[in-house]
């Protein structure tokens, strides 16, 4: 699923954010940091699921896309604790 979010953060904040949230606050499906770039990183968690963020700067802030299938709840939980405006999911 796709999750697409708009925040007042810059983008190497939610990128940051994303590094630790996926990391310690999902104790019992923890997703870790396997590649990054300088708009992205994926995480790896159980039974090889990958998560994806990326960031694009736009107008008054970053665009969030964040894309998975078995943490999709992880993924949402982790766009709510954003500061923005209204998330898409398709």
């Amino acid at each position: 699923m796709l999750h697409d979010i708009t925040t007042s953060l810059g983008g190497d904040e939610v990128l940051r954010r994303a590094k630790r949230f996926f990391a310690e606050r999902v104790p019992h499906f923890g997703a870790f940091l396997e590649e990054e770039g300088p708009t992205w990183a994926t995480f790896r968690g159980q039974g090889g699921e990958e998560i994806v963020v990326a960031v694009f700067p736009t107008d008054g802030g970053t665009r969030v896309r964040a894309s998975s299938l078995l943490f999709d709840q992880t993924v949402d939980r982790f766009l709510s604790t954003l500061p923005g405006g209204d998330q898409e999911v398709a």
